[in-house]
């Protein structure tokens, strides 16, 4: 035995937790209460006493910290007590298994009369090298006298972790860390109470817009003056993410985050609450700088503790306080093991870095799936096509409804934002007017769909579906009779979700309908005749037929001063701003094609997830054992990148149903339809030329390599410096088989830089590249041709020795001599004009991310 103090010290705020259950009524000894369900009832420790039980636990350390144990009887009065009523709820939804958590807080109590108490560490240490502590602001901040002894001396640097849920920080024990130990305290501080104290950061409607929201916050609100000067600062966004906020010369701020689910998303509506989260997120991260015995950068010590951390709360929840609260100790170490390969966790706990840019067009347009993605959006989605989601979007954050599965943040937002308010109108009890959405996109882009899977993924045995189409009305009297059949519904207990599809159809005038859903929409009551007939609780989903945006509808695009009054006009006589002013709100369907050339990048993505979802429910026959599409690439080339489908997501649907896939086991182009038919939906020239690129592009190469030749730099032969028997004749050959093999990896290379090939009748405007352009373009030539002489068996020599397969050029780029890299960028200059004279031209891709 050692009389050695601990070297982790935990302090703060403490309180008790008297949590109460109840059992059911038994039978025995006759006694008239057991007749009669029985509340069983116990204390557990919670605020600094929790937390130190925890952090030992993690580290598997003693931990200095308060113990009541050791104060005599009449100190341990004024005690604050939280009290919680416990329920049973299931493990998770996929489990029939359940475990206590708690149904309600009921609120606090004081053992005595006076303020609650605070108290000592136990066993201080003045030289611990990590404290911890939990600030409640309930009077642990005010008293010096119980902090601990490590922070009272100024000499002394312990790494701190600061657990608090104030944002002023104007507390005596804040300004003296921000005095003394700035520099080495970590802030752990949730997203809740940021928004608590009015800082306005949105909540679970997509990452990007949340960790946009936190880095504007945190330049511009005075409010976070404090936490902005913060060396180390962390924010747990509930159970799914966490924001790490780094300050030395310049603020920098990096997001982890799970791709599966967003903010609140882990904890499902009816799951019951724990307290201790964030004290066992904090125990987590402890963990990996307690137990640093490899000298490890601390960035990564916090980088590796966020993960544990943010797994080991989860657990924490999941496990809640056990099946039976009598015999169950509800956290033990099991909390913070990770056996698998660390990489694991940090596969299923993604980060990135938060760039700083206050651009309106960044913030709006930022998208994680570009930044975190090192492989073009094309070949994305081909792997979407081939091998699903799950595969290809692993690292990347989907929102999923039931059957509805999108990435593209727009939607996202929009979606998620419905979802809340539908999610908050079911339950609303006293809701006496209908729920009023809109919903726009082009014919064809499922505008029906996606609304109804949102609907159906919050409550799909209450919601029923009704479909109105308001162009085939011929009165008034017709929409009176649709809302009879609403009525009915709601009558029978259902919630009905009404689709008015082409509510923006003319009736007499342009927008004529309007005018007749104002009182349904405001009072949510209809009139026939004389008489007035309530609703009921109703989802109204106004579909737009002859606007593809809120934005067209509304008449946003509109650039021309007079266009703008008469439209403004007939807007207002048509009682269009009352009609939008009862909308909850709105959602615009993008749809798999593109609808901005500039902005919109991701209709690729959206595309190929339509394709996937289209061959697993119609040909299912056609995914093998392995989960992969049996499509032929050309097929999927054309699909992803043909420039419009004229009916949207109809016309990508009827392609597949055209085609003769009957008792296929792949679907190969002799299945497509004939090209009359193909032009229903596509322009099937262009079609047939993605299909058919690399048969045309082998035609054309021998045509290509014709001009390269006779304008041939000696690329990779420096200084023409060659060993080789029979010179001329094999130096010939060469340079004649490497100029074809290296032009049939043009379309490869160009598709590195978000570059691509377009057939074309006629000559036009020859590309230039930028500098960066070729110095990007030539490192992947360079990739390319190293990569196959490696395999080859070449090695590096500083002469080129052809039959001993030696080479300057077996490199990287960073070590390439200087002359062979400026021969290879002349090579590349020539590839425009070798291109077009073969009517082939290199344009940016649509989906490209350097768009010019």
């Amino acid at each position: 035995m050692t009389n050695k103090l601990p070297e982790i010290v935990v302090s703060g705020d403490i309180n008790l937790n008297l949590l109460f259950w109840q059992k059911e009524a038994t039978m025995n000894n006759n006694l008239n209460y057991k007749l009669y369900p029985n509340v069983s009832r116990r204390y557990d420790t919670g605020g600094a006493l929790l937390l130190s039980k925890l952090v030992s636990l993690s580290t598997n350390l003693d931990v200095a910290s308060p113990n009541l144990k050791k104060e005599n009887s009449s100190s341990v009065d004024n005690i604050l007590v939280s009290v919680a009523q416990l329920k049973k709820f299931p493990v998770d939804t996929n489990s029939k298994n359940k475990v206590y958590r708690v149904d309600e807080f009921s609120g606090y109590y004081i053992t005595g009369l006076e303020e609650p108490r605070v108290f000592p560490v136990f066993n201080d240490n003045k030289d611990a090298k990590i404290v911890i502590l939990d600030d409640n602001n309930n009077g642990f901040n005010s008293n010096e006298d119980v902090w601990p002894l490590a922070i009272k001396e100024s000499d002394k640097t312990p790494t701190i972790l600061y657990k608090t849920n104030k944002i002023d920080f104007n507390n005596k024990l804040w300004m003296h860390i921000e005095k003394n130990h700035l520099k080495n305290t970590i802030v752990i501080i949730n997203a809740e109470d940021l928004r608590a104290k009015g800082v306005n950061i949105s909540k679970g409607l997509s990452w990007e817009k949340t960790a946009l929201d936190f880095v504007w916050q945190m330049k511009n609100n005075p409010k976070l003056r404090y936490l902005s000067n913060c060396t180390n600062l962390i924010i747990p966004f509930g159970l799914e993410g966490v924001i790490y906020y780094h300050k030395e010369l310049n603020a920098e701020s990096k997001l982890y985050f799970l791709t599966d689910q967003f903010e609140g998303g882990f904890i499902k509506e009816g799951n019951g609450k724990m307290y201790g989260l964030t004290s066992c997120f904090v125990a987590g991260l402890v963990k990996t700088i307690a137990n640093n015995s490899n000298g490890e950068d601390f960035q990564d010590l916090i980088d590796e503790g966020i993960r544990l951390g943010m797994v080991s709360a989860q657990r924490y929840f999941a496990n809640g306080f056990g099946i039976n609260l009598e015999n169950d100790t509800y956290y033990n170490e099991s909390l913070f093991k990770y056996d698998e390969n660390p990489s694991d966790l940090s596969e299923y706990i993604q980060d990135i870095k938060i760039k700083d840019n206050s651009n309106p067009n960044y913030q709006r347009d930022w998208y994680i799936i570009k930044d975190k993605s090192s492989t073009n959006l094309e070949d994305i989605a081909y792997e979407i096509v081939k091998k699903g989601e799950d595969s290809a979007l692993k690292y990347i954050p989907i929102a999923k409804f039931r059957n509805l599965k999108t990435v593209d943040r727009t939607e996202i937002e929009a979606y998620r934002s419905i979802k809340n308010l539908i999610a908050e109108y079911i339950s609303t009890g006293n809701a006496v007017r209908p729920l009023s959405i809109a919903v726009f996109g082009t014919p064809g882009s499922g505008k029906s769909f996606g609304v109804t899977e949102v609907a159906a993924s919050i409550a799909p045995n209450l919601i029923e579906k009704i479909d109105f189409n308001l162009s085939q009305f011929q009165s008034v009297n017709d929409l009176i009779a649709a809302f009879h059949k609403v009525r009915d519904i709601s009558l029978n207990g259902k919630l009905p979700l009404v689709f008015f599809d082409e509510f923006d159809s003319s009736f007499g005038e342009n927008l004529g309908w309007l005018k007749y859903f104002l009182a349904p929409m405001q009072d949510g009551v209809f009139r026939e005749g004389d008489s007035l007939h309530p609703i009921g609780k109703a989802i109204f989903v106004f579909a737009g037929g002859t606007s593809s945006t809120y934005e067209s509808f509304c008449g946003e695009y509109i650039k021309d001063k007079e266009k703008i009054e008469i439209f403004k006009s007939n807007f207002k006589n048509a009682k269009g701003p009352d009609f939008v002013s009862r909308l909850r709100g709105y959602v615009n369907i993008l749809g798999p094609n593109q609808t901005d050339k500039e902005l919109d990048q991701l209709f690729i993505i959206r595309r190929a997830m339509l394709l996937r979802s289209l061959l697993v429910r119609k040909t299912p026959y056609l995914i093998n054992d392995n989960g992969e599409a049996q499509v032929d690439n050309g097929i999927i080339r054309a699909l992803l990148k043909v420039s419009k489908f004229k009916h949207e997501s109809r016309s990508m649907e009827a392609i597949l149903e055209m085609s003769m896939l009957s008792g296929a086991k792949k679907w190969e182009q002799s299945h497509l339809p004939s090209q009359d038919q193909l032009k229903l939906h596509v322009d099937e020239q262009e079609f047939y030329n993605y299909m058919m690129f690399e048969e045309f592009f082998s035609e054309k190469a021998n045509n290509i390599s014709y001009y390269i030749s006779n304008n041939y730099q000696n690329i990779y032969l420096p200084n023409n410096k060659v060993n080789i028997a029979d010179d001329d004749m094999m130096l010939h050959h060469y340079i004649k088989t490497w100029i074809i093999e290296q032009i049939k990896n043009i379309p490869q290379i160009l598709h590195k830089d978000d570059y691509e090939l377009k057939s074309i009748k006629n000559n036009s405007e020859v590309i230039k590249f930028t500098e960066k352009d070729l110095e990007c373009l030539a490192k992947y030539q360079h990739e390319l041709w190293l990569k196959k002489r490696k395999k080859q068996g070449w090695k590096y020599g500083k002469e080129a020795d052809f039959n001993k397969l030696i080479h300057p050029a077996i490199t990287n780029w960073k070590n390439l001599n200087d002359d062979i890299k400026k021969a290879i960028i002349k090579y590349i200059e020539l590839w425009p004009k070798a291109l077009m004279n073969s009517n082939l031209k290199i344009k940016r891709s649509n989906y490209s991310r350097n768009l010019e």
